[in-house]
């Protein structure tokens, strides 16, 4: 397992403000330092419709590459949206670059939609097995790779279900 890159960087992790991992990856760029900041694409329902969303795969943390000897580790701490570097005692903790090799492949083979790919949000399913067996309902998102969010209107209100996703199929219209 290499530990060491080329000319002594190594990456580290960066703990982030909430909600402001996006803006500390932009703040370190243009510092000049090497920034991975992985994110994910998947759907997202907002104010009643469906849209892709960009999100942070570690919503409080990023990596960022550096010779821990040459490098000055000072500006990091002050940069817009960081809280600090990940530490163990007084030394940065470094994070081995096959995890960083391992996630950028995982990022770079996702699909451009997470979730359940048969169907997209709105289409129209119904519900196969189960205690909700022979409703119909909306297709909302993909939750992991086995189950699914969907929409159904049980006693005149909408609400929000989780199958598995074997337990759907397409609404055969009537």
């Amino acid at each position: 397992m290499q530990t060491t890159g080329p000319e002594g960087l190594r990456w580290y992790a960066v703990q982030c403000k909430s909600g402001e991992s996006f803006r500390a990856a932009e703040h370190l760029n243009f510092q000049g330092y090497t920034v991975f900041h992985p994110v994910i694409q998947r759907e997202k329902r907002q104010r009643g419709r469906a849209g892709q969303v960009v999100e942070p795969l570690f919503p409080w943390y990023l990596f960022i590459r550096m010779n821990p000897l040459q490098d000055n580790w000072a500006p990091i701490r002050s940069t817009r949206g960081v809280i600090r570097l990940l530490v163990f005692g007084q030394a940065p903790v470094p994070v081995p670059d096959v995890l960083i090799d391992t996630l950028r492949q995982q990022i770079m083979e996702q699909p451009a939609m997470s979730g359940e790919d048969r169907f997209s949000t709105g289409e129209r399913i119904e519900i196969t097995e189960g205690p909700f067996k022979a409703l119909k309902g909306l297709f909302v998102a993909g939750k992991g790779d086995e189950r699914v969010i969907v929409l159904l209107e049980i006693l005149q209100r909408e609400h929000q279900v989780i199958v598995g996703s074997g337990q759907i199929r397409g609404a055969r219209p009537h």
